[in-house]
């Protein structure tokens, strides 16, 4: 029995002694976790910096180029300015530090004189991430002014229409208002610009439309002038009477149109050769008298037999006048008695 317990007691010893050794360790560890370490004052930082996110802008134009000086405002879902800043040579703007939530971006402007600005669009941040964002600015369009004008006085032409297209596809409709005039936007989606062609679809009232069509180039943001020029349409007046078989004037001396019925001297003055007929068909003494009637003197009417009948009227008075005393003064002497002896 003794052997056993001496046996054993340097085994209880040794057990007690390592049990002894693992407690003595124990505050030695426990003082090390309590003392400050270098990692210690970078926790509370991480910490907080997960409770953030961030914005990452890239700019580009549609041919892939990055855009520097775009400038750029961050707002937040109240209305309220978050940040801003512009874009760098390599077209990347970056927003720290902001809490998560919805944002609205603003591009105030593009940096390019050749590029327009995009639309406001929302943003959702998310903690610890830099939400990536590419955004691409289109061309500026080219701005159109159309003009019709007459090919001979210059004159602007209202009512001129005309297709602006691109390849086979038709663009733009413009037509020429009353100061001859239309205007209109073009995209373009090149550096270098856009070859366009312009067809006129109807002409200007009065005038021949111009068939062929012409080709013009515009670049971004340029003004371009596009001149229409017509001709006037040749017509034909279609004839106002119909022709017929049967004669539609009738001779007249009436200013009304209507004739007279009877004929009437001319004129004095006018050059007209009328023929007038005479006053009777029988033949006067001067017509016997002679077969080539004289031609009148010039300014004067025309003599014709009307004219000598007043004249054979008063002779035949005078004749029947002198008839009438010659009977009378011989009666009278008939009735005499002197002249019986």
């Amino acid at each position: 029995m003794r052997i056993r317990s001496a046996r054993t007691v340097p085994a209880a010893v040794a057990v007690a002694a390592a049990v002894t050794g693992t407690l003595s360790w124990a505050p030695t560890a426990s003082a090390q976790s309590t003392e400050p370490t270098p990692s210690s004052p970078s926790s509370p930082r991480n910490a907080a910096e997960a409770e953030t996110g961030g914005v990452a802008i890239l700019k580009k134009d549609p041919g892939g180029d990055v855009l520097a000086g775009a400038s750029f405002t961050l707002f937040d879902s109240a209305g309220k300015e978050s940040a801003n800043g512009k874009t760098d040579a390599q077209g990347k703007l970056v927003f720290k530090d902001l809490a998560p939530g919805a944002y609205r971006l603003k591009e105030v402007t593009s940096g390019s004189p050749l590029h327009d600005t995009v639309d406001d669009q929302d943003v959702i941040v998310t903690p610890g991430v830099d939400t990536p964002l590419t955004i691409v600015d289109p061309f500026k369009d080219a701005s159109v002014l159309l003009k019709a004008k007459d090919d001979k006085s210059g004159k602007l032409l209202p009512g001129s229409t005309v297709n602006i297209g691109i390849g086979d596809k038709k663009i733009l409709t413009l037509t020429t208002g009353s100061d001859g005039t239309a205007s209109g936007k073009l995209p373009v989606n090149s550096r270098t610009g856009n070859d366009f062609w312009v067809k006129q679809v109807k002409a200007p009232q009065g005038y021949e439309i111009y068939k062929p069509s012409k080709t013009f180039k515009a670049k971004p943001g340029d003004p371009v002038t596009v001149t229409t020029t017509n001709a006037k349409a040749v017509t034909t007046p279609p004839p106002t009477d119909k022709p017929t078989d049967k004669p539609t004037d009738k001779p007249t001396d009436k200013p009304d149109g209507k004739p007279s019925g009877r004929p009437t001297p001319d004129k004095l003055g006018q050059d007209k050769d009328v023929s007038l007929p005479s006053a009777s068909d029988a033949p006067t003494a001067e017509e016997t008298a002679s077969n080539t009637p004289a031609p009148a003197s010039a300014g004067s009417l025309a003599h014709t037999g009307a004219d000598a009948t007043p004249w054979l009227i008063g002779g035949a008075g005078l004749l029947i006048a002198a008839g009438g005393g010659a009977l009378i003064a011989a009666r009278r002497r008939a009735d005499d008695p002197s002249n019986e002896s």
